[in-house]
């Protein structure tokens, strides 16, 4: 069965940082891309950022450029959001997933297959 277990969620203050996990187990997990995704109450879901777990190559969304960083832990077959300089447009559930793909060289994956069950950021003083 496969599961994508997402954490590390929470309350802080602007300008602050947190740092989300993706726990995933069920398929191997070098064959997979992994990617982050928001969602703000009333808005579309928003692709944040992806990661290629064969090559670690990256992708992020222009919003969070240079302040959030993707990366991987093979041997825990876990992915990292570190999130960093928080503002409050950044407060949204945050999902991550995984698509068959060893890359994401040209790209984040169109689509994903798996999904885990989201966690709250909310950034607020």
């Amino acid at each position: 069965e496969v599961q994508l277990v997402e954490s590390g969620g929470g309350l802080v203050q602007p300008g602050g940082s947190l740092r989300l996990s993706c726990a995933t187990s069920g398929f191997t997990f070098e064959d997979y891309a992994i990617g982050w995704f928001r969602q703000a109450p009333g808005k579309e879901r928003e692709g944040v950022s992806c990661i290629g777990s064969r090559d670690g190559s990256t992708n992020y969304a222009g919003s969070v450029q240079g302040r959030f960083t993707i990366s991987s832990d093979n041997a825990k077959n876990t992915v990292y959001l570190q999130m960093n300089s928080l503002k409050p447009e950044d407060t949204a559930v945050y999902y991550c997933a995984a698509e068959a793909s060893t890359t994401t060289a040209w790209g984040c994956p169109p689509k994903y297959t798996y999904w885990g069950q989201g966690t709250q950021v909310t950034v607020s003083s």
